[in-house]
């Protein structure tokens, strides 16, 4: 960052930080002030408060060295919690690494509407297919003392990254995690109160005109849902049936727009009578859940 023009005389936090706004700002960030305290707090080992706190504190140089280093990667697009290898998600910490899917916060409305669904269920038993981090599985097992959790993912890594993120949260005895493909570990049977799912929705043709920080660093194999982001919708609407209870609920987070194509999914694929639609807090429709009753 010093081989940059009008960079501070002096590296104080505050200094730093406007200085690394507009920088990432003129890189077409569009979070850059955000971003900036997040990397500068990740490499001093501190909150966000304690930047606040000691605005006029100078940084040192093996810190500037360190922080210089995360801004280049920030950069060049790559995404914040690859850098600092964790994310929050329902307010517990992750751990992140490549090749797994970073949890986003519209993915919570999908946590929402299972919790809501197994809200009156002593001991519920939910399958999550596609885990990934074990965003979902974790923070429904951290609110749901109760609930059994079963975790698929495909990849091993993210196998491992949800197993480890289960243990750090403290309900690694709530949550099973397997490598395997969709339901192809899984026993059929009605055993699940729900089954839930972030699967791929991103039409194929519209995976190049993601943001890069998306289509340069996420797993492809997590985002491309086929020629209409449809593909494994189908597949879990097809099967659901054959895993779960009487009064089971499918549970799945959607892509803008998608909603009408899922309902007609749900109701004439997996014979659902009856399908909700849940909206994020931007107001769009995220989630959609099918139930026979």
């Amino acid at each position: 960052m010093e081989q940059q023009s009008k960079t501070p005389a002096q590296w104080t936090i505050a200094a730093v930080l406007n200085w690394t706004t507009q920088y990432l700002s003129s890189r077409g960030i569009t979070t850059p002030r955000l971003d900036a305290e997040i990397l500068l707090a990740h490499c001093l080992n501190v909150d966000r408060l304690y930047l606040y706190l000691n605005l006029d504190r100078p940084l040192l140089p093996h810190e500037r060295s360190q922080y210089r280093d995360a801004v280049r990667r920030r950069a060049l697009r790559e995404p914040v919690a690859l850098i600092t290898g964790k994310k929050e998600f329902w307010s517990i910490s992750l751990r992140i690494v490549p090749g797994v899917l970073i949890p986003r916060p519209e993915t919570e409305t999908l946590v929402e509407a299972v919790l809501q669904e197994i809200r009156e269920n002593a001991s519920p038993r939910v399958l999550e297919i596609g885990t990934g981090s074990g965003a979902v599985a974790v923070a429904v097992a951290k609110e749901n003392s109760g609930a059994q959790v079963l975790a698929t993912d495909i990849n091993p890594v993210a196998v491992e990254t949800a197993r480890w993120n289960a243990k750090e949260a403290g309900v690694e005895a709530s949550v099973q995690f397997v490598a395997t493909d969709l339901f192809d570990s899984v026993r059929p049977g009605p055993c699940f109160d729900v089954i839930c799912s972030n699967p791929p929705y991103v039409p194929s043709d519209v995976i190049p005109t993601l943001a890069p920080e998306i289509r340069n660093f996420e797993p492809l194999r997590s985002l491309d849902g086929g020629s209409d982001g449809l593909d494994t919708i189908r597949k879990l609407a097809a099967h659901a049936r054959d895993y779960l209870k009487g009064s089971g609920a499918l549970i799945l987070e959607i892509g803008e727009g998608q909603e009408a194509a899922v309902e007609t999914i749900l109701r004439s694929v997996a014979g659902f009578s009856q399908v909700r639609i849940f909206r994020d807090l931007s107001g769009k429709a995220r989630v959609v859940k099918g139930k026979t009753k």
